[in-house]
C-alpha cells in the first residue's frame, strides 16, 4: 500500500530538478597538463601523457561545480629521457610506489569576465595540500577551453629529496599548466 508520504516523495523527486552542473568530456589529443621549473637557470618543460579528468561544470551553478583530475606520473615526458628516469624515480615522483597524483576541487570563484579561480587539494606522494589554479574559460556552444596555472613548491610534496631537496640547481618552485579542450557531455 503506498502512504500518502511516499506519494508526495515520489512527486518531489519529479517536479524537483536536480542540482547538477553541466558535465564535460574532455578531448585529450588537444588538451595538455604539464609544468616547468627552473633547473640550473634554465627552463625544464614536461608534460603528462596520461591523466583522466572529471569535469561538471557551470558558470551560473558554480556550487555544484566540480573536478577531480587524476596523474599517472609514469607518464611524465620531456626532451631528456635521463632527467624523465630521475624525475620518476625515488627521490623525485617515486612513481613505482605512488603512482598517481590527484586534484580535487573544493570550490570555484569567478572572478571577472572569462576568469575564474579553483580551489582544492592536490596529493602528490600521499602528501596533501590546498591550492588555488586561476584559469581562463572560453564557451563556444558545446565547447569549453580552459587555459590556467599555479605555482607549488615541490619540496611540499617531496618531490626532490636527498641532494635534491636544495633550491639549486633545481628550483622549489614549480609551475603546473593545464591547456584543457572539452565538449558537453549528455
Amino acid at each position: 500500500m503506498i502512504t500518502r508520504t511516499t506519494l508526495a516523495l515520489m512527486a518531489s523527486m519529479v517536479i524537483s530538478p536536480a542540482c547538477a552542473a553541466q558535465h564535460w568530456n574532455v578531448d585529450y589529443a588537444k588538451s595538455k597538463l604539464g609544468f616547468s621549473v627552473s633547473w640550473s637557470g634554465e627552463p625544464f618543460v614536461a608534460a603528462f601523457r596520461s591523466w583522466k579528468a572529471a569535469i561538471d561544470f557551470d558558470p551560473a551553478d558554480l556550487a555544484h561545480s566540480h573536478a577531480a583530475i587524476t596523474i599517472d606520473l609514469a607518464s611524465e615526458t620531456s626532451s631528456d629521457s635521463e632527467t624523465d628516469a630521475g624525475i620518476k624515480g625515488a627521490e623525485g615522483f617515486a612513481a613505482g610506489q605512488f603512482p598517481v597524483a590527484t586534484f580535487r576541487s573544493t570550490g570555484f570563484t569567478h572572478k571577472a569576465g572569462p576568469s575564474y579561480v579553483a580551489a582544492g587539494t592536490l596529493s602528490i606522494k600521499g602528501i596533501s595540500r590546498d591550492v588555488t589554479l586561476p584559469f581562463t574559460l572560453t564557451l563556444s556552444g558545446n565547447t569549453a577551453h580552459v587555459v590556467g596555472k599555479t605555482q607549488i613548491v615541490r619540496t611540499d610534496f617531496h618531490v626532490g629529496t636527498g641532494e635534491w631537496a636544495k633550491p639549486d640547481p633545481v628550483a622549489q618552485a614549480v609551475t603546473v599548466t593545464i591547456d584543457l579542450t572539452a565538449t558537453k557531455g549528455s
